[in-house]
């Protein structure tokens, strides 16, 4: 059983996978199926190694925010009416939290390099968090869709980008999209995504493909080519046709979009991890 539990594919796929579609079930009439993401890279992070905050790295400050995304999402679903302002503040505070995770790390390179991927990770986490929550959240499929393709493509890039610990975090939230999209597909019924998904979502897919470019070997330019995802989740879709049609409609165009991401990670020369 351990060594099954242990297994990478386990780890960041089937059991993130399980635990999210469990929560989705069971929450799904309360408007809280969004959670669903929050249990499965939960379930990564304690497979891999446990929850630990000290010392507070920046990858346990990434897990920190993973958590507390989902609690604000709640407040900001059943506290709060969706406006453009109340997605500019969430993108902002984003873009900020990104720099209190690299901070420490920037500070030892040279300025230069430092603001340009300091301020390119904030401005991708913020893009991320900012245009989710105003354009896919109210839309659980689009949500769905975009949370496979953001999972994959951050996933298998930060791989690529020598990052096998970003990288089972980042399919985690794929395995997570799936599972909120499986019973939606095969029930016939949308459940709410919200903050409650899209927050954790864009924030901690976002910071897992900034930690991986400024930690180890992403290639800038993969951050603009992930945040064209998002983007793919809007294009046109039959909205009349049954849900598991808009389902694979949208995921196809969010896949094709991570594919290119991954195909520009793996043409700079990044390898996988040994």
């Amino acid at each position: 059983m351990n060594d099954l539990l242990n297994h990478p594919a386990v780890q960041g796929g089937l059991a993130p996978f399980v635990a999210a579609l469990i929560v989705a079930l069971v929450l799904g009439r309360a408007r809280l199926a969004g959670l669903a993401l929050v249990a499965a890279f939960c379930t990564t992070v304690y497979l891999v190694g446990g929850f630990a905050f000290e010392p507070l790295s920046a990858t346990r400050k990434i897990v920190l925010l993973a958590l507390a995304a989902p609690v604000i999402g709640i407040l900001v679903d059943f506290a709060f009416k969706p406006t453009r302002l109340g997605s500019a503040i969430l993108a902002l505070a984003a873009g900020a939290a990104s720099l209190w995770v690299f901070w420490p790390i920037l500070q030892q390179k040279d300025l230069r390099i430092a603001l340009s991927m300091g301020g390119g990770s904030a401005l991708f986490v913020a893009w991320l968090v900012g245009f989710s929550q105003d354009f896919l959240s109210r839309h659980p499929i689009r949500a769905g869709a975009a949370g496979l393709g953001l999972g994959i493509g951050v996933g298998i890039s930060a791989v690529l980008g020598a990052s096998a610990l970003y990288g089972m975090y980042g399919i985690s939230l794929a395995a997570a999209a799936g599972a909120f999209l499986l019973p939606q597909v095969l029930g016939g019924r949308k459940y709410e995504a919200g903050a409650t998904f899209m927050l954790p979502l864009a924030l901690t897919g976002g910071l897992l493909a900034a930690a991986t470019l400024i930690l180890a070997q992403l290639p800038w330019y993969s951050l603009p080519a992930l945040a064209l995802i998002p983007l793919a989740a809007r294009l046109p879709a039959p909205e009349k046709s049954a849900l598991w049609i808009q389902a694979v409609t949208v995921s196809a165009c969010t896949l094709a979009v991570a594919a290119a991401a991954i195909a520009l990670t793996w043409q700079s020369g990044s390898r996988l991890p040994a």
